[in-house]
């Protein structure tokens, strides 16, 4: 038997006042001319609860 590995990224949605909190974050970063390069992913990783989780299966 050899453990299998694996990889599980969950995306979803945060809360209602910390998505607010992470859009009006991004547009003020826009508005004061960062690069939306920078300014995206962050409000992204703001709005989002990104969860990458490890895991080993035995077969």
């Amino acid at each position: 038997m050899v453990p299998r590995a694996g990889v599980t990224v969950d995306i979803c949605p945060r809360d209602l006042p910390i998505a607010l909190i992470g859009t009006a974050g991004g547009a003020f970063a826009l508005w004061a001319d960062v690069p939306a390069d920078i300014a995206v992913p962050v409000a992204l990783l703001i709005v989002l609860d990104i969860r990458v989780r490890r895991w080993l299966r035995r077969t």
